[in-house]
């Protein structure tokens, strides 16, 4: 990766908050109580689904384009979200470069049914668990960020925690990295993530490589059914919207188009 490219700057980030994080692993699992933790949600919902899920998202900004939406209200936002039909919702959690936080995830939790993922940057076991006591139903691990033991660790230790992961991948390679560290559900972002640019070809040229029985996401650049349409005959089974739902004056309509293809 090229030096000083978004993901650079903003694992960086993460990473240096980790290891200033005094908390202990063994004291956040502490804090999970039998009681919350339960079975994974997240994909089974997704899979559900008889035509192609909608996974709409809480996204107050991003890096490459600024604030999206003044005053965004995430608890009324997800509840339209919901009540449109939404499959799942994604809440970004990153403060320092989406404006997200820990309490738009929890109020979400506590104002809808539909399962939650927490969107952000997994660089540390104590994230995952974080995740589990926001209320998070499905963690992002981005095969991009981690080197292939820690992936295969935390989607182990995902599964430990009764969580679900979404892994997402860039390209064939990454999409095997993916594979062999035991993903079950596989997000295609279109968006390269040091260049922040979108390829909207990107998903179609990579879901060939993902077997039949992974959950198939496609990320980013998805704008409208037309963007999404080639992508469902394709084999996904959920697409991930953003910008277009939280800049939409319609956002209800947008995901019933969606959700009728």
């Amino acid at each position: 990766m090229a030096e000083g490219t978004y993901l650079d700057s903003i694992l960086a980030y993460h990473r240096e908050r980790a290891k200033n994080d005094l908390r202990s692993l063994n004291q956040l699992l502490a804090k999970i109580s039998a009681e919350e933790i339960k079975s994974p949600t997240f994909q089974d919902q997704i899979l559900a689904e008889k035509g192609l899920s909608v996974i709409a998202e809480i996204k107050r900004r991003s890096p490459s384009k600024g604030n999206l939406k003044g005053n965004l209200d995430a608890v009324a936002l997800s509840q339209t979200y919901e009540g449109a039909g939404a499959a799942c919702i994604s809440v970004l959690t990153d403060s320092e470069h989406f404006s997200g936080s820990k309490e738009d995830l929890m109020n979400v939790r506590r104002s809808v049914d539909v399962p939650i993922l927490r969107k952000d940057f997994t660089v540390d076991f104590r994230d995952i668990c974080d995740a589990k006591l926001m209320g998070a139903d499905c963690v992002l691990l981005i095969v991009a960020a981690l080197e292939k033991k820690l992936l295969a660790e935390f989607i182990e230790f995902c599964e430990y925690l009764n969580l679900d992961a979404l892994v997402e991948a860039h390209d064939e390679a990454e999409v095997e990295i993916a594979l062999n560290s035991g993903a079950k559900m596989i997000g295609i972002n279109q968006r390269d993530l040091n260049t922040f640019e979108v390829d909207q070809k990107r998903a179609l040229r990579v879901v060939s490589e993902i077997p039949e029985h992974i959950a198939k996401v496609a990320e980013s650049g998805i704008r409208s059914p037309a963007d999404a349409e080639p992508l469902k005959a394709a084999g996904f089974d959920a697409v991930l919207i953003g910008e277009s739902l939280v800049k939409s004056d319609s956002p209800d309509e947008l995901i019933i188009q969606f959700r009728d293809l």
